[in-house]
């Protein structure tokens, strides 16, 4: 019972003390706490007990779940359990969606994980433009259900997440061309081979005024190696003007090797790609659609009526990388056969991201698939978003580790089996 002391202060009268649990070990203190961020990792249950931050992640990562449910109950979707690698959800129902692991046969950085969540949904009679409206609807409404609000601050970024801009591929690459490497190209110079080799000489051409003597690549790595250690010019003054040099080095040889495979007879569609990739992605930290994709890298995707080159397929970024990638369905089923026989064809060229030849998903094809839309999303992306988090190992609650060897670490001191360093 409550009682006051001679000094007047509150306490409690003990008449009976029961151990409820043994504490064998003591925890951190509470100045420093769990520094060592892979000790994190591994004892996730020391870093829950102690560092609130971490908790409130995982409460976010929770309602962040709670909301993606809500949101598409609300909408009559039905939520059903497919097998892991399943490629399609099925026709019995107009719209369902799937929340599940995934495996990936990947390395580890800040931005991938072997071990992750996907969303997956589809929605028959609906094509990539209705799923564009309904992702940016998607993110906002989570964004309140979680934070309250839309806006969340990422690696020392403000974003607005209902606050959305779309661009063409093609588009993309003329908006966030860099002025150092000339003047950018116009839409109808990506038609053809002669015309995008045409824009990445010209490219090329002008970035040898910008980048100095004493920086070089490793074409192979595409690492950038100072000539000379210490070399400096007048151009170079500064961490950030380093790093901007350093950057427009690994972009011309990235645009010399594009360059190169086209003259080889490379496909002018993976050169846009590849394009894009390099000088586009890392600039788009404000949610933004990208739409209309080269088929050559869209093998699932059905083609646009008006321009077969391209097809109704986009991607949707935030904080500088991908959140999730959507498409109408390609519900022909000759059609989706002679796309994967040429993705066995480039598969056997040397492409390893070709795809296999899926007789089973032609097989359901087959069977009559009305018009459909389909989009995945990484939940670990949404929520590294949601909470400022710079790495996706923050936001898994036991994230996939190396195995430790024979010196187990113990609290509080160090290993030498460590996971893998972030690549980032």
């Amino acid at each position: 019972y409550l009682f006051r002391t001679r000094t007047g202060e509150l306490t409690i009268h003990v008449e009976r003390l029961t151990f409820l649990a043994k504490a064998m070990l003591a925890l951190p203190e509470k100045f420093h706490g769990l520094a060592d961020v892979e000790l994190r990792y591994r004892q996730r249950y020391v870093d829950l007990f102690i560092n609130l931050d971490a908790r409130e992640v995982f409460v976010k990562r929770g309602k962040a779940l709670k909301a993606l449910r809500q949101f598409f109950d609300s909408r009559d979707y039905l939520e059903v359990e497919t097998p892991m690698l399943q490629q399609i959800a099925g026709g019995a129902a107009a719209r369902v969606y799937e929340i599940n692991r995934n495996f990936r046969n990947e390395g580890i950085d800040t931005q991938h994980s072997p071990e992750f969540t996907m969303l997956e949904f589809y929605q028959a009679y609906a094509n990539y433009h209705d799923l564009m409206t309904l992702t940016e609807e998607l993110i906002a409404f989570v964004a309140k259900e979680v934070n309250g609000t839309t806006i969340t601050e990422f690696n020392g970024h403000s974003i607005d997440l209902a606050k959305w801009q779309r661009f063409s591929m093609r588009e993309a690459i003329i908006e966030f061309w860099p002025k150092k490497l000339g003047n950018a190209p116009q839409i109808e110079d990506f038609a053809n081979r002669e015309r995008l080799n045409a824009v990445l000489t010209n490219a090329i051409d002008a970035s040898e005024s910008y980048v100095p003597a004493s920086v070089i690549i490793d074409d192979k790595s595409l690492v950038v190696v100072p000539r000379e250690s210490g070399a400096t010019t007048p151009d170079m003054e500064g961490k950030e003007q380093h790093y901007d040099l350093a950057a427009l080095a690994i972009i011309r040889t990235i645009l010399t090797v594009l360059r190169r495979q086209l003259e080889q007879e490379a496909s002018t569609g993976k050169a846009v790609y590849a394009l894009f990739e390099a000088l586009v992605e890392p600039n788009l930290i404000q949610p933004t659609i990208i739409y209309d994709y080269p088929i050559e890298v869209s093998p699932l995707s059905k083609a646009k009526p008006d321009d077969p080159a391209h097809v109704e397929r986009f991607e949707f970024f935030c904080g500088g990388f991908e959140l999730g990638n959507a498409f109408s369905e390609l519900n022909d089923p000759v059609e989706q056969h002679k796309r994967f026989e040429q993705q066995l064809a480039a598969r056997a060229e040397g492409d390893d991201e070709a795809h296999q030849m899926d007789e089973d998903y032609v097989r359901a094809l087959s069977y009559g698939l009305p018009p459909t839309g389909g989009e995945g999303m990484g939940i670990d992306r949404l929520v590294m978003l949601l909470t400022g988090s710079k790495s996706i190992r923050d936001v898994i609650l036991f994230p996939l580790l190396r195995s430790q060897g024979a010196g187990n670490r113990e609290q509080g001191t160090e290993s030498s089996d460590q996971a893998p360093e972030s690549t980032e």
